[in-house]
């Protein structure tokens, strides 16, 4: 599966479960400590406003701080459609892969970016849909081409707190659960 592709079929799935929380869903708890639903889509349109800027040439001081704090106002699922669409326009943009973008830790290539921001939109997804009650959008595809990515570099996000500490999972797993285990996901 393709870069585009898997972030196409990440998004879709988070999209997804966004037009499915319910009104009493917002302050859920959700697998991330300390995140309840309303907090995880915060981080997610967070996630999703950065990425016009940084594909554009932005470097983080240039952003500052205007992606911090509450943003999603009085219409979260509305701000989801907007921010998540922009962001998807970004990446389908002529070349948009082809640049190297400023990210906290350094300079990286776009497409390194790219993968890091589908295994957000999916692992996050799988955290919604808990959240929530619903089922995970993860699927088999999608799960193995971000293993096939992120499989050989889980040993730099030990003690970052990017992910929790990969978990076991039995030898017969399929791919979205061996992706769940990499990250820390008790699934």
């Amino acid at each position: 599966m393709e870069l585009l592709d898997a972030h196409g079929s990440a998004l879709s799935g988070f999209d997804w479960l966004v037009k499915a929380i319910g009104p009493d869903d917002w302050a859920g708890a959700t697998p991330c400590p300390g995140w309840n639903v309303r907090d995880l889509l915060n981080h997610l349109v967070a996630e999703q406003l950065w990425v016009p800027p940084l594909l554009g040439g932005a470097a983080l001081d240039e952003v500052g701080e205007q992606f911090d704090g509450d943003l999603l106002g009085d219409d979260p699922v509305g701000v989801w459609a907007v921010v998540s669409a922009e962001a998807r326009e970004a990446w389908l943009r002529p070349g948009a892969l082809d640049r190297d973008v400023h990210l906290s830790y350094g300079l990286v290539p776009a497409a390194e970016f790219g993968w890091q921001m589908t295994l957000d939109l999916a692992v996050h997804g799988w955290d919604l849909a808990k959240g929530i009650g619903e089922t995970s959008p993860l699927h088999d595809e999608l799960a193995e081409a971000l293993l096939a990515v992120f499989s050989p570099q889980v040993w730099r996000w030990q003690g970052t707190g990017i992910f929790d500490p990969p978990v076991p999972v039995s030898v017969d797993a399929g791919a979205p659960a061996r992706l769940l285990g990499l990250v820390g996901r008790h699934h």
